[in-house]
């Protein structure tokens, strides 16, 4: 092996061999149980960020684990589409290099143009992936437009509409005015931001006036421009103040018509005025209110955000109608202008009219569209809807009867309050990049759903003079994403792998998506997935639901705080000036750019150094807490980076003193000494440990275990108990040290595979040829099992050796508190000792004499005097070391005196300040108790150090 642990060396073509080798294919054995998880499908234009290296490590420790045990094992992979994403990209590209737009395009050769820029650059995310070590069967890659996702998301669509559960209506939704689509709460930032609250005088008609006798009442608002489309004003039923005014009318500023004024509990008497505008065609919230109270709803927008020449208004019924727009006038001044502007000069005339009564900052939270980065618009448009209500009991009822059990069990109250108050799915996008919608109208409107125009017209008996133009809109993104674990499988034919693979077994994930992807992929998969006995079928058993990765200060990652950190710059490294690039590259305001420049100079002054992939997942996994955010910390991955290569370091010990040597292999002679009973007992007690922290996804856990056996109990302890056996053992005693050295860092490599699988894979070829394996990778390798039948003499081994490593410590111990170096031979006396601390002392004095760097070892009885000597007692049994002619008296009092001055200066200090009456009385009680601990502490070393000088005093 090499002397220094380097990553770069072999991660990458490893992989490229496994990859090479067909090792991440399930075996097929169909004898076998099967284990099946399906990866969330990232976005085709998207690069790795923590999030997905993060949950990918999570999958692939589950991936590998299972597949050691010899399951039939799939992590089926795929990218989805991303709808928006894409088409933005690419009319982005189109535009910058030919100066051309989609629409000067046309559609058929814009898709072309996408499809094009999915085979040149669509895979970067795939490659990365492959870079973190994901064993996912590539030879089964999805795309969630490919042909076969294609005919199963027809199927769905079309076998829905039949049952009545799509249908096509006019509701409000999300409006992105820039794109020109509806989008998901999913694509809706919320951003907080300081704005303004302007308060308006809407006049009471008829001369009626209010209790207080004023002509008017005042309404509250942060969207002045959407007056323009109030159907009424809402008072509280129980407002004494607005009572009376029920069922009376005010005059809409600008517009002079006439507002019912409904009495309604949505408008809360506490909160502003008390009287609230009710704008059902541009508030979610205002349309509930519309809708319980048959309002007009009257839409002033054009879908690209501006003031209409023309209301659209519509009236709730069983379907939403038009009416008479006539006496729904805009005035014209506000015609065609942009919405903002609008509200501006609209702001300027009820100023001028004396309407505006007061204006006030306040802090808002506006929605944006993520991918449009515009304010988004409430919208009245026409869309596709799927009705949820049925689907919605059959998927609850899987997770309150346990058929699907989410991890941690906190998360399913979330999913249960999200699906009990479940609305209609909008599944259709203003689009052209993705699943067309399968229907055709004629000329009258009337809708035919089929998979294509020849299908339509050959079931409806339509004549060739039948005019058809197929549905413009594209379906939901999630709408495919939503069928993933069964699409991917084959469905809608019955194909082996779906009968053998599906229910998957885990699905992992954020919580932020339980609604737009867990939920709906449930209700979907138990609608069309049954079993032999025809009942629904889930399409996983177990939900793991992740945390956020966030900064070290708990911030959320994201691109404007510039505070992202890139999983492939962790893996491989990159330059300070590479960081800064790339963290400003996309940053368009001068003072941010500057600003992220000198964060991330304060935060990598050098850069970030190369780690490799094991270290990063290491990392990961040990700060897996179950749901809990996760604070990214640089230290802790320095600290698994530095236990990488620590492993490797032992591993060379190991093959460096066994290449050569009989490991017991061919020996008929070989004896085990109590420290190696003692490792392997240990391990063994590791092996069940481990896996009952993978078992219950306690991988954090699962971690910690893995570093406190290898760091600890292997090298810090194992490797040094078998270095005087092999210096100056027999040869039955060396054969036996080199079998359990080889033996337990085998075993030990593939209980870590799963978690670090680049760098024991590495060692294990090397070590696999001690162990006379001819089998090629480790990954399909048997994973350790635990072993129930533990011998007499191991339990022995165990309790002598935890004993001889008490001593060890104490020894120590005692070497540093009179400063006598580790390498300088001493005696050491040992007094009071058992019959059984005899025994163990005995059977291992050759350890005692190597480790603790002993001239001499004596056993004195209890009734022998021993020289001057500074004393501990283990259970009972008094160890000594004789201070003659190993410490300097007249050094040793000096560094002793110096000890204690600056012991006491640290007393008095701390003492001064707690005399204080301003501090005792002012400071947190917390911060007053730890300065009192801080004293008692100083104290107890203060009388150690004065024990010492009493001891160092005696001698001659």
């Amino acid at each position: 092996m090499e002397k220094t642990y380097n990553p770069q060396d072999f991660e990458q073509l490893l992989y490229e061999h496994w990859e090479k080798k067909g090792y991440f294919r399930p075996n097929g054995d169909l004898n076998k149980e099967s284990f099946c998880i399906m990866i969330p499908p990232p976005n085709v234009t998207g690069n790795l960020h923590m999030g997905h290296a993060f949950q990918q490590t999570i999958m692939d420790i589950m991936i590998r684990y299972q597949r050691m045990q010899g399951k039939n094992t799939l992590w089926q992979t795929g990218t989805d589409h991303a709808g928006i994403a894409t088409q933005i990209l690419v009319e982005r590209k189109i535009y910058a290099e030919e100066a051309k737009t989609r629409k000067e395009y046309g559609r058929k050769k814009f898709i072309n143009k996408i499809w094009q820029w999915k085979e040149e650059s669509g895979n970067n995310i795939s490659q990365q992936m492959r870079r973190l070590g994901n064993s996912v069967d590539w030879k089964r890659e999805r795309f969630t437009l490919d042909e076969g996702i294609s005919n199963a998301v027809q199927e769905v669509f079309i076998r829905l509409y039949k049952e009545n559960l799509i249908y096509k209506g006019k509701r409000l939704v999300n409006w992105d005015p820039k794109l020109r689509t509806a989008i998901s709460d999913l694509e809706v930032e919320n951003r907080e931001v300081k704005g303004s609250i302007w308060y308006i005088r809407y006049l009471l008609a008829n001369g009626i006036k209010t209790n207080e006798g004023k002509n008017y009442i005042v309404i509250a608002t942060t969207r002045p421009e959407t007056l323009l489309g109030d159907s009424a004003v809402a008072v509280n039923p129980q407002d004494l103040r607005y009572k009376d005014l029920i069922g009376k009318n005010v005059i809409l500023p600008l517009v002079n018509r006439y507002l019912p004024i409904i009495g309604d509990e949505y408008s809360d008497m506490k909160k502003g005025t008390g009287c609230v505008k009710i704008t059902p065609a541009h508030d979610f919230n205002d349309y509930e209110v519309g809708r319980r109270h048959q309002l007009p709803m009257i839409n002033i927008f054009t879908f690209d955000g501006n003031i209409r020449e023309y209301a659209e208004v519509f009236y709730f019924e069983n379907t939403i109608n038009r009416i008479n727009t006539k006496k729904y006038f805009i005035p014209i001044q506000f015609q065609k202008m942009e919405r903002f502007a609008a509200r501006k000069a609209i702001l300027a005339e009820l100023d001028k009219l004396g309407l505006i009564d007061d204006i006030k900052d306040h802090n808002l939270t506006i929605p944006y569209s993520d991918r449009g980065e515009v304010i988004i618009e409430p919208m009245l448009t026409n869309q596709w809807y799927l009705r949820t209500i049925l689907m919605s009991k059959v998927a609850i009822e899987a997770v309150e009867k346990g058929d699907i059990k989410f991890v941690s069990k906190q998360y399913e109250n979330m999913y249960f309050a999200w699906m009990r108050n479940i609305q209609d799915w909008c599944i259709s996008r203003q689009l052209w990049w993705g699943h067309r919608i399968p229907a055709w109208y004629d000329l009258h409107g009337k809708i035919y759903v089929g998979r294509s125009e020849k299908e339509v017209r050959q079931q409806n008996k339509l004549k060739v003079d039948v005019i058809l133009n197929q549905d413009n809109d594209v379906l939901d993104t999630w709408f495919s994403s939503a069928l993933w674990t069964f699409s991917t499988l084959g469905w809608p034919e019955n194909t082996k792998d779906l009968r053998t693979y599906h229910p998957t077994n885990v699905l992992v994930s954020g919580f932020d998506i339980i609604f737009f992807w867990i939920a709906r992929m449930i209700m979907l998969t138990m609608h069309f997935i049954k079993d032999e006995n025809n009942k629904p079928q889930v399409p996983f058993k177990t939900v793991y639901i992740t945390g956020l990765i966030r900064d070290e200060k708990g911030q959320k990652m994201s691109k404007s705080k510039g505070n992202v950190i890139d999983p492939m710059d962790i893996v491989d490294g990159i330059s300070l000036e590479n960081l800064i690039n790339k963290r400003t590259s996309n940053m368009i305001k001068p003072h941010m750019m500057d600003k992220i420049s000198k964060r991330t100079q304060k935060q990598f002054p050098n850069g970030i150094p190369a780690s490799g992939t094991d270290a990063l997942r290491f990392t990961l996994t040990a700060l897996a807490s179950t749901g809990r955010d996760i604070n990214w910390d640089m230290k802790r991955l320095q600290g698994y980076r530095n236990f990488c290569n620590k492993l490797w370091n032992a591993s060379r010990f190991v093959l460096m003193n066994t290449e050569n040597q009989d490991c017991g292999q061919n020996s008929k002679e070989i004896k085990i000494l109590p420290v190696d009973r003692w490792i392997l007992l240990e391990f063994n007690s590791t092996i069940k440990i481990y896996r009952e922290a993978l078992d219950t996804y306690r991988f954090d856990i699962a971690a910690n275990i893995l570093y406190n056996f290898i760091w600890n109990q292997f090298c810090d302890w194992y490797l040094e108990f078998a270095k005087p056996t092999i210096n100056n053992g027999s040869k039955v005693e060396i054969c036996g040290t080199c079998n359990t050295l080889v033996t337990v860092l085998e075993a030990l490599l593939r209980l870590a595979h799963p978690i670090i699988p680049f760098i024991t894979e590495t060692i294990w070829q090397r070590l696999k040829l001690l162990k006379n394996i001819s089998h090629d990778t480790i990954m399909l390798e048997c994973f350790p099992t635990y072993n129930k039948l533990i011998k007499k003499e191991d339990f022995i081994a165990k309790d002598d050796i935890e004993w001889i490593k008490k001593i060890i410590i104490t020894v120590r111990s005692m070497r540093s508190e009179i400063n006598i170096t580790f390498n300088k031979p001493i005696n050491l006396l040992i007094r009071d000792c058992s019959l059984e601390s005899l025994r163990r002392i005995k059977e291992n004095q050759y350890l005692l004499y190597s480790i603790l760097c002993l001239e001499k070892l004596i056993i004195l009885t209890s009734r022998e005097k021993a020289p001057i000597s500074i004393i501990k007692i283990i259970e009972g049994t008094e160890l000594l070391i004789p201070l003659n002619n190993i410490v300097d008296k007249t050094v040793e009092l000096n560094r002793l005196k110096k000890e204690l001055i600056k012991l006491d200066m640290k007393i008095e200090k701390i003492q001064i300040k707690l005399n204080k009456t301003k501090f005792s009385s002012n400071a947190p009680k917390n911060l007053v108790i730890k300065e009192l601990e801080q004293v008692n502490k100083l104290k107890k070393s203060k009388e150690k150090l004065i024990k010492q000088l009493d001891i160092i005093l005696l001698l001659n």
